[in-house]
């Protein structure tokens, strides 16, 4: 069965093709809602009508042609909790209704010290 979300390491062949497809949002330092909407809106080519919330993410999201999104957390510095869980949640939604778009997240590596 097909999922919205993958989490992989930088490292990671796996899903190696799907990556190589996929969307890049483009995260600097600091994820929060400003930061993503701002860079999804962007890559996506939201239309000029995007009001820059969840809800009217969703609808361009979900009206878009964008099928696979990969979001590199490996140089953020900054995560604000509460934006990341709410667009992990309007992947999932769009998913569960749209079939798409599907998310990589590719998350920092873990010190094996």
């Amino acid at each position: 069965m097909s999922q919205a979300i993958y989490y992989v390491n930088p490292d990671s062949t796996e899903h190696d093709n799907a990556l190589q497809q996929a969307t890049v949002i483009p995260i600097a330092d600091v994820l929060n809602k400003h930061t993503l909407l701002s860079s999804l809106a962007a890559v996506c080519h939201f239309p000029s009508y995007f009001s820059h919330n969840w809800d009217s993410a969703w609808d361009c999201l979900t009206d878009s042609d964008v099928t696979k999104l990969v979001l590199d957390l490996t140089t953020v510095t900054n995560i604000t909790t509460k934006d990341f869980t709410m667009f992990q949640r309007i992947i999932e939604d769009a998913y569960k209704e749209f079939g798409k778009p599907q998310l990589w997240v590719i998350t920092p590596p873990t010190d094996s010290a």
